[in-house]
């Protein structure tokens, strides 16, 4: 599922909209309604509680990427504590003042600096306060619009895909299926068909991923098979470099240290050994 941005439920739109329009109506050397809106509705309750998360949210900039997701994911955790009822009935009643004093089509025309900005925010703490299936693709698209917004630079969106596979995996068990098929379905756009044995790698990954000890056991069991199966197929091969290359591929197999968590590096290279063998078998 994808949520879909509302500008007239986006609070750091609204008020913007709100400031703009003071100024306008004092340009105008008119009585500004939106004064005593904007003093009701932002001076306290829910809603000024929301504009104070977007506010955090869009007003640093040029910060490093590791700070700026910090502050990403401290602001949408920070938004589970509003009162969502409430917030829903200030805005309701906030959208209706301001169509008693405004045309609403005209009100809401303005074009608002950092619009993208704004309604990532508003994507970002609708799909982290959701009950539903958020899609990943959804979240990553979302981030990356934020991250360089705060960042004021280009960042890597593969990398960011990445740590939202990560948080999404670490979710109950019926996200954690619909992220293994998202992985794997991924997975084989980028390298075609996937073999059963890598199928398995990933389904357990993300079954495992957070279970660090069984894990790094899953993975010190895969690549104490696959050095077996190396060794099997040196006698099994005519071809002299091949069985040297298989000979130095055994030799460089390693399990993990009780310390050592497993890494990315470690799924790729096991998928890659199941693709060798593989091979190999075929030939």
């Amino acid at each position: 599922m994808k949520l879909k941005h509302n500008k007239f439920k986006n609070t750091g739109i609204l008020f913007e909209l709100l400031t703009r329009q003071i100024t306008a109506d004092i340009m105008s050397n008119k009585e500004s309604a939106a004064v005593d809106i904007v003093k009701k509705y932002f001076s306290r309750g829910e809603l000024s509680k929301e504009y104070k998360l977007y506010q955090t949210l869009t007003k640093a900039i040029s910060l490093s990427e590791a700070k700026a997701e910090s502050i990403i994911n401290t602001t949408t955790k920070l938004s589970e504590r509003l009162n969502r009822s409430n917030l829903r009935k200030e805005k309701y009643n906030l959208i209706k003042e301001i169509k008693e004093h405004y045309d609403l089509e005209e009100f809401f025309k303005a074009k608002i600096h950092n619009y993208k900005a704004y309604a990532a925010v508003y994507n970002l703490i609708e799909a982290h306060i959701s009950t539903e299936f958020i899609e990943p693709s959804f979240i990553v698209e979302n981030k990356v619009t934020l991250l360089e917004f705060l960042t004021q630079q280009d960042v890597n969106k593969n990398k960011v895909e990445d740590q939202v596979m990560l948080e999404y995996a670490s979710q109950d068990k019926a996200t954690r299926a619909l992220i293994s098929k998202i992985m794997i379905d991924k997975f084989n756009e980028k390298y075609a068909n996937l073999l059963p044995e890598q199928r398995e790698v990933l389904k357990t990954y993300i079954n495992k991923i957070s279970n660090t000890v069984s894990l790094r056991e899953y993975i010190n069991d895969s690549f104490e098979n696959i050095k077996k199966s190396l060794i099997e197929l040196q006698d099994k091969v005519t071809d002299q470099r091949t069985q040297i290359k298989l000979k130095e591929l055994s030799s460089i197999i390693k399990p993990l240290d009780k310390n050592e968590s497993v890494k990315d590096e470690d799924i790729l290279n096991i998928l890659q050994f199941h693709e060798l063998i593989h091979e190999i078998k075929t030939l």
